[in-house]
């Protein structure tokens, strides 16, 4: 029911704003088209600016930011502001009225917890959440050992001697790149797996299912939780649950100071990565029809697809459990035989990818900054983590049931409101 509620509103709110966005544009031509000229301009005078350095920079991006006024500074003169802030309001309710209408909470089968599960947790993850949470206090409460990772302490050892000495399950409280590695060797023993949320943006939690905003709660996975399982990705035989950065975001993270000041060192790395003898020539790969290339601004090898600028569940993948990698490469890159220009942005997928080099490549493996050796060899290891999900969490992707384009949505909001959508078993998490 309230995903039928959330489907109406958004029908109905969005074909209000809609007219009334219309209608806006009508009252005030030709000023509707001015703004637009003033928001182009913007777009290129930033991209101009962020390619380069020094004076042509600051031009660039001083254009930008006229162009934005000029907008802005039009829309309040013309005395219809108001209308204009309603236009932008009814956006945000018909987005959030639709992200609600595609929320998913799968129903997974209860399994027996295990008699000695462990939970592994850093203290200084996401500011300091394990101990903001008390959540030694809280899984020892549960039945679950806690085994804090201390400074100079391997994560891999302490996990291993934690099976030697019998424990059945495995947690994880911690980032991504910790996750990994707990994952990594659940999924070698065959051992029950619950990821915790207590890391700074938790990207992984959140694709299985997990609510990162219940940091506790997600223990109640190895006392009556459900399972599914999902997949993992490596590269050169190192595991990843998320995914590995090639260029742009990999260059700034090696950089000195890139914590201190992270957006100027990015920006100081564009220019390297795009413009004339960036370092977007030194990567080699081949694309999903066997051609040759090199380069790309960025390249983004990922557990399963994700899904990219999309309104609804950007930024998320729909499954981790559909055996593939997901390849994104973005920037223009260099054609094969032909030696074409190739359109700036391709995703695809495929079971394994290679990227080789002349030399080292930065990487940011899970967010973790590293130097890999090349040739880098990418591949799925389908079905292979058994994963506990907590039964009053989600148990899926935000996207999981979220249609992939504007067609597709509007007709699947319809069928929510009418109460025939598809069924969410269609897109619930595979088990195996």
């Amino acid at each position: 029911m309230r995903r039928r509620m959330a489907a109406v509103v958004a029908l109905v709110v969005g074909a209000a704003t809609l007219v009334l966005a219309v209608t806006v544009a009508v009252i005030h031509f030709p000023r509707g088209l001015v703004v637009l000229g003033c928001v182009v301009i913007a777009a290129v005078a930033a991209w101009f600016g962020l390619l380069r350095r020094g004076i042509a920079r600051v031009v660039g991006l001083a254009v930008a930011a006229l162009a934005l006024a000029g907008a802005v500074i039009l829309l309040v003169v013309g005395g219809k502001f108001g209308l204009d802030l309603f236009v932008v309001v009814g956006l945000l309710v018909t987005l959030a009225a639709t992200r609600a209408s595609f929320a998913a909470h799968v129903d997974l089968a209860r399994v027996a917890p295990p008699e000695h599960p462990v939970l592994f947790f850093n203290p200084r993850s996401g500011g300091g959440k394990a101990a903001r949470f008390a959540i030694a206090k809280e899984a020892r409460d549960r039945g679950i050992e806690p085994i804090e990772l201390k400074a100079g302490d391997d994560l891999e050892t302490l996990v291993r001697d934690a099976v030697a000495q019998g424990a059945d399950g495995l947690a994880m409280a911690g980032g991504d790149g910790s996750q990994a590695i707990v994952a990594a060797i659940a999924a070698e023993r065959s051992l029950p797996y619950a990821c915790i949320p207590a890391g700074t943006r938790n990207h992984f939690a959140l694709d299985l299912g997990v609510d990162r905003d219940d940091v506790v709660g997600a223990l109640d996975a190895f006392v009556d939780g459900g399972e599914r399982v999902v997949d993992l990705a490596e590269v050169n035989g190192r595991v990843f649950v998320n995914n590995v950065s090639l260029g742009l975001y990999a260059e700034a993270v090696q950089r000195s100071g890139y914590r201190a000041a992270k957006i100027r060192t990015l920006l100081d790395t564009v220019p390297d990565a795009l413009g004339a003898g960036g370092s977007e020539l030194d990567m080699r790969w081949t694309g999903p029809g066997g051609d040759g290339h090199r380069g790309g601004a960025a390249l983004l090898v990922s557990n399963n697809r994700y899904r990219l600028g999309r309104a609804v569940g950007s930024g998320t993948r729909p499954r981790i459990d559909d055996g593939v990698l997901g390849i994104t490469v973005m920037g223009a890159y260099a054609g094969g035989e032909q030696g074409h220009r190739q359109r700036p942005w391709r995703e695809w997928s495929a079971p394994s990818f290679e990227v080789d080099a002349d030399r080292q490549l930065p990487a940011g493996v899970d967010g973790e900054a590293l130097v890999l050796d090349t040739p880098l060899q990418f591949r799925i290891r389908p079905g292979v983590l058994r994963v506990r999900i907590a039964q009053h969490h989600p148990g899926s992707s935000p996207s999981a049931l979220a249609p992939e384009g504007l067609r597709d949505g509007l007709a699947e909001l319809v069928r929510i409101a009418l109460g025939r959508d598809r069924a969410a078993a269609s897109s619930a998490p595979r088990r195996h």
